[in-house]
């Protein structure tokens, strides 16, 4: 026998204007807690907003390395995510490891249905997957995924290797480089990470093909991370879905980052994991910021302007 719903008082009921925002997240669920699922949902809270997370599949790992990686199939994959997209609202959708190429099809057709929900896609290094494994993916994600993301996110050496496969020049290739040939399949934003600078520093690049947006020098850790990028892109799919606009999601984003990895820890015997909810720790020190490690414009560069003021554009869906 159905019993009746109890009345909630006005005053018990949560406005909506202070729910936090929303990101659907799909990727693999990760054991280590490394990056994946858990990695998105942790950094997603972290940072204000509420993750709605998609498993695609599960990984083999430890803190070290990637043993194997079990997909779920698409059907799956697509059930979980339409049941959620019929009943809350979704800010922002992150996709990160999905494991096969049905799976980034299914995706796409998701997004496509979704195209005013601006779509977060992070490439990982993919090297401990079998190469035909990874090739069939790459070509996918390529074909089917790009032409839906608003922002692509991966390291410089990933995003180059599958992008300009066939790069012949004796200099390696820019971020702007990198971002025209993801803008040849649709991708109007790029965030080139760990583009190597000399005297162990690296840069992290927002980039469109017509310009560097903006840029940020980080001094390299001494310490093998696992989950750094699963963890920017968590966090820039969250800031953009609490408002921020692009540039200034970007320049929080690689802020948190360095923090995280700043707190880093070694849970086991293998690599540093970023500690995601370093501020919960209270260290007194937690408010003293480096000036050299925010997000400024180059100013000797006169294609280069400051992080902010970029307002995510809609999708222009392409089929």
């Amino acid at each position: 026998m159905n019993q009746p719903t109890p009345d909630v008082p006005e005053e018990a009921e949560l406005a909506e204007d202070e729910a936090p925002a929303c990101v659907m997240v799909f990727n693999a669920s990760d054991p280590s807690g490394a990056g994946g699922l858990a990695a998105d949902a942790v950094t997603v809270a972290s940072v204000g907003g509420h993750a709605l997370t998609v498993a695609t599949g599960a990984y083999a790992r430890d803190s070290a390395r990637i043993f194997d990686h079990f997909a779920l199939d698409e059907e799956a994959v697509a059930e979980q995510a339409r049941a959620v997209l019929e009943d809350i609202e979704v800010d922002v959708i992150k996709v990160g490891f999905v494991g096969t190429p049905e799976n980034v099809s299914t995706i796409a057709e998701i997004a496509a249905d979704y195209e005013d929900i601006p779509l977060v896609a992070y490439m990982p290094d993919l090297s401990w997957w079998a190469e035909d494994d990874i090739e069939a993916y790459l070509d996918a994600f390529r074909e089917l995924l790009l032409p839906q993301t608003t922002l692509l996110v991966g390291n410089h050496s990933t995003l180059w290797r599958w992008l300009l496969p066939d790069w012949s020049h004796t200099r390696s290739p820019t971020p702007r480089d990198i971002a025209k040939a993801a803008a040849e399949t649709g991708v109007p934003y790029t965030l080139v990470t760990g583009v190597p600078l000399p005297e162990q520093f690296v840069e992290n690049v927002l980039v469109s093909p017509q310009a560097v947006l903006g840029s940020g020098k980080f001094e390299l850790f001494d310490a093998v991370f696992s989950g750094a990028g699963d963890t920017l892109s968590a966090a820039l799919a969250a800031l953009l879905a609490n408002g921020k606009d692009l540039g200034e999601a970007t320049s929080e984003a690689l802020h948190y980052l360095d923090r995280c990895l700043d707190a880093g820890f070694r849970p086991g015997m293998g690599n540093v994991l970023p500690d995601r909810m370093f501020w919960a720790q209270g260290d007194p020190d937690d408010d003293e910021h480096d000036e050299d490690d925010e997000i400024d414009p180059a100013v000797a560069d006169p294609e280069r302007q400051a992080l902010e003021g970029f307002v995510m554009p809609p999708r222009d869906t392409q089929h």
